[in-house]
């Protein structure tokens, strides 16, 4: 078997929505919905070893934390250990006040008894209730005609009014889906939904969940939107529905589809954290909710230690959260292109000066430090990397803040390391080279300064009188010039014999406070012309600079 040369043999496109006057194109997300969490029931049914207890109830929790305030727990007539996790959930008076549990239940009599059963003691809950009214579906799967599909819905939802009955300390909410909604007929769907509604007489007050999944994502997300556009403009007593979406990613677009279906006119979005669920997965709730967040809407769901909330997702799920995954992946806010980096880099920069909050960095649509990650991991440097990238690298670890010419000349030593190693530089390997570099704070060299003294004179002229190491034996040494730096320069002229023409100079802090040091660079020219870069770092800005003399000369003559 292989793939054919015409599928359109064997495939059909997806027809069109006929609503030639749709709306939600030039809407705009401004509010958050109704969020559902599937984690512990749709989530738990597409991994390879569902969770035991421990793991559900750690994931509740979680759940609860992280701000769900509606939440799927389980499929009570699916066995014992479903049943008993509800019963023991509900019984522990762990279920905040404002925290609604919701069961599944398909639409057969024995199976919504046992879903209410499992429900004794809630404060609240909601019974969802589900059949399938797809063509396929009644053809192949029921072989069964509209009006026995319609009957299916009709006779479980008279079952579930009158369970709800017989407990009236419950405050009872109800749910129904058409599954496999979004590969049926539109006004067949409509007519199932309002034959439930008609039994369980929901009001504006205490509206019906009517759940319109893409249960198998067949279309691009814009016909989803315009399916749920023309459900919501055609229901009768749509003001008392809410409407609910179910998206799973088939295609890859399942956020997408929730998105527009948002912009239809749907009121609530089910899901599961970081897009588990059987085959592609469900809308990821986390990817919604942050494209929210990054548009200045407030989702009303709190990711701010994302990682956390990764750890215990992968623990409960045994499925590793993807390296790319939206917002919760390890490399989505990290860099390793040259230009990406710099333009990243040049971004912070900026950010630090700007007088307002708003958030303008590029290719980063969220600020890292929102969910809880630092900025060490934005920028990592390996063989495709560039100057912008190591320079960040060294101002985040060590508060160094290279002149733009000399990251130029340190790139060429990055760069030989990379190749030398084939790896990812860290920030250890990048100080290191810096160090080798530039003769800083590492031996052997050359030139090592043992001490020194400052002195003025009388012709106003600056005398350097000191002691250096020179390839291990201390020699006393003096010279004089215009200033401290230029002093240096004369006495390593005259007795070293090492010619060096200041070009630049620049210094800075590194830290604040009494602990603050300072780091010095010196640009020079040597003998033969070329460009010589020397950097000095101390406590004592001058012995700082001082320093920065000493790493050009061992430069020059290294």
């Amino acid at each position: 078997m292989s793939m054919m040369p015409e599928p359109s043999r064997k495939y059909r496109p997806f027809p069109q929505v006929n609503l030639p006057d749709r709306q939600w194109p030039s809407r705009t997300i401004t509010a958050p919905p109704r969020w559902l969490s599937t984690d512990l029931r749709d989530g738990n049914h597409a991994i390879v070893d569902p969770m035991d207890a421990v793991k559900k109830n750690r994931f509740f929790d979680l759940l609860v934390e992280i701000g769900v305030k509606e939440i799927e727990i389980g499929f009570p007539a699916a066995g014992a250990t479903e049943f008993d996790f509800i019963q023991g959930l509900v019984g522990s008076g762990r279920i905040p006040d404002d925290v609604i549990v919701q069961v599944l239940t398909q639409s057969r009599e024995d199976l919504i008894r046992t879903s209410f059963e499992s429900l004794d003691g809630a404060k609240q809950a909601i019974v969802h209730l589900y059949n399938a009214v797809s063509p396929a579906w009644r053809d192949i799967v029921f072989r069964m005609s509209k009006d026995e599909v319609r009957e299916i819905a009709v006779q479980g939802a008279k079952v579930m009014r009158d369970e709800a009955s017989k407990r009236p300390d419950t405050d009872w909410h109800f749910q129904y889906s058409p599954e496999t909604f979004s590969t049926a007929e539109l006004d067949f769907s409509i007519e199932v939904c309002e034959a439930v509604m008609e039994v369980l007489a929901p009001t504006p007050e205490r509206p019906i969940i009517l759940n319109l999944p893409a249960t198998v994502e067949a279309a691009t997300p814009n016909i989803y939107a315009d399916q749920i556009e023309y459900f919501c403009r055609n229901l009768p007593n749509r003001d008392s529905a809410a409407i609910s979406l179910h998206t799973h990613n088939d295609r890859g677009t399942g956020v997408a589809a929730a998105e527009l279906g948002m912009m239809a006119g749907a009121d609530r979005v089910e899901g599961c954290l970081f897009g588990n669920g059987e085959r592609t997965g469900n809308c990821c709730l986390v990817t919604v909710a942050l494209n929210m967040y990054t548009q200045g809407v407030d989702p009303g769901l709190d990711f701010s230690d994302i990682d956390r909330v990764i750890e215990t997702v992968e623990y409960c799920n045994e499925l590793p959260v993807h390296q790319r995954h939206p917002y919760g992946g390890e490399l989505v806010f990290t860099a390793f292109s040259g230009s990406h980096q710099d333009a990243i880099k040049k971004g912070f920069e900026a950010n630090e000066k700007q007088n307002d909050e708003q958030w303008r960095v590029p290719y980063l649509p969220i600020d890292p430090a929102d969910l809880g990650r630092n900025y060490e991991a934005v920028i990592r440097v390996n063989s495709q990397s560039g100057k912008g990238g190591f320079a960040w690298v060294l101002e985040q670890d060590q508060g160094i803040k290279l002149p733009k010419k000399m990251q130029a000349d340190f790139s060429k030593h990055v760069q030989h390391m990379a190749d030398e190693l084939g790896r990812e530089l860290n920030a250890t390997d990048i100080w290191d080279a810096f160090r080798k570099a530039y003769h800083v704070k590492i031996h052997p060299k050359h030139f090592q300064l043992v001490d020194y003294e400052e002195s003025r004179a009388p012709d106003g002229t600056r005398i350097f009188a000191g002691s250096i190491e020179v390839d291990g034996k201390a020699q006393r040494v003096s010279g004089r010039g215009n200033g401290l730096i230029s002093s240096v320069v004369g006495t390593i002229r005259e007795a070293f014999g090492v010619e060096l023409e200041i070009c630049d100079y620049t210094e800075h802090a590194l830290g604040t406070g009494t602990d603050a040091r300072a780091a010095a660079y010196l640009e020079c020219r040597g003998k033969d012309g070329n460009t010589i870069w020397g950097c000095g770092i101390d406590e004592d800005v001058a012995t700082a600079s001082v320093r920065a003399v000493l790493s050009a000369a061992n430069s020059a003559v290294g």
